[in-house]
């Protein structure tokens, strides 16, 4: 059986959905297409998404395919359910689709669900999602052994894997599990409060506060501090600054002293850019700081606004507050934003995967020409 996830209403998850499949969106420790591999016994799938992106990740479906809405979260119940499609069945709760088995032909209803609906879902939702991502990639299995010189506080689960390095950290599980991934780093000084997961590769630098419901995806460096955010993976914030309530995507950059705003001095909800609407919507949360996509940067003592909203391919700099929100390709601060040109965005993608030994291929550079294209949209 043929697994394909199906992009749907794309625009809500932009920036990130600029570079990616909506099924490989990192929420709790599992990006949403691992979500369901774990609990489909699954081990590759297909994509129905952008043709832009369909030169990178592949979109083949036969008749016998299990259709998947990735935003969905999958439970034991649901997966049961998923599992029992008849072919040209499909699955739905209320308005929301979850799956079908081949080309639909009748419909068949599901109790509630839980599921990804904006872009700051992605941490709102993200303590839930590492307690359950926990419980599911956990079971069963035996942690390393917790270090004698790291002081533990609570009675929730840690989990060590192999090759993980966990030095002289102060760790408190009161209101959830630690998961750390194979061959992390926590180094020492560092105070960790759960629900918090730090994925393989990754590392927590010396004297780091990483505050719960925060999950730093593969190959990242992070320090200063951080509350209930998300990176995807292979992005550094590795000095002091504070970051929270935020999601960055993958290959960003938070030059020393990059600070986001989270609240606003009035305590109103916060609004942030839309790509749908091309408006400023209201997220109905009185936090929420920072949203960046893909290969974006920050230089020192850069200072961003309460729901600022940043593109694929931004370099921001300068003192004072740049714009709410800043298009993909753009270079600049405060003062106004120029074009980031192609070559230049190219050099330095290339020179910072490089550094993680992950060449930047020419696929990575179609989809990058799609994305300046579309980004003219926005400015």
């Amino acid at each position: 059986m043929k697994l394909v996830f199906v992009d749907i209403d794309r625009e809500r998850f932009l920036p990130f959905a600029f570079t990616r499949p909506l099924a490989k969106l990192r929420v709790g420790i599992l990006t949403l297409e691992e979500k369901w591999f774990k609990r489909l016994g699954a081990e590759n799938c297909s994509y129905d998404t952008e043709d832009y992106l369909s030169t990178k990740f592949s979109n083949e479906a036969n008749a016998d395919s299990l259709f998947i809405n990735p935003l969905v979260f999958p439970t034991h119940d649901l997966v049961e359910k998923v599992q029992g499609l008849n072919n040209g069945e499909s699955l739905w709760f209320e308005d929301v689709w979850i799956a079908r088995k081949g080309k639909e032909s009748s419909k068949v209803s599901f109790s509630e669900v839980n599921s990804l609906n904006t872009n700051w879902d992605i941490f709102h939702k993200n303590g839930d999602q590492i307690r359950a991502d926990f419980e599911l990639i956990t079971k069963g299995r035996k942690s390393q052994a917790i270090p004698s010189h790291v002081t533990v506080l609570g009675n929730h689960e840690i989990f060590i894997e192999e090759g993980a390095v966990v030095n002289a950290a102060y760790l408190n599980v009161t209101d959830g599990p630690i998961y750390i991934g194979a061959d992390a780093e926590v180094m020492e000084g560092s105070v960790i409060r759960s629900p918090f997961a730090l994925l393989d590769h990754s590392v927590v630098k010396m004297s780091a506060k990483m505050y719960g419901d925060t999950t730093i995806g593969p190959h990242c460096k992070v320090g200063g501090e951080i509350g209930n955010s998300v990176f995807m993976g292979y992005s550094n914030k590795g000095h002091d600054g504070y970051l929270g309530n935020s999601v960055i995507g993958e290959w960003c950059n938070l030059g020393a002293d990059t600070n986001s705003s989270n609240l606003k001095n009035n305590y109103s909800s916060v609004r942030v850019w839309s790509y749908q609407t091309g408006n400023m919507e209201d997220t109905g949360l009185q936090f929420c700081g920072l949203i960046m996509g893909d290969h974006s940067k920050t230089g020192i003592n850069t200072m961003l606004n309460t729901g600022t909203t940043v593109g694929v391919c931004a370099n921001i700099f300068g003192g004072d507050f740049p714009a709410k929100f800043i298009p993909s390709f753009s270079w600049g601060g405060a003062e106004g934003f120029v074009d980031f040109k192609m070559e230049k965005a190219k050099e330095v993608a290339e020179r910072m995967m490089a550094r993680r030994k992950v060449p930047f291929t020419t696929k990575d550079l179609s989809i990058f020409e799609a994305i300046e294209k579309k980004a003219k949209n926005w400015k």
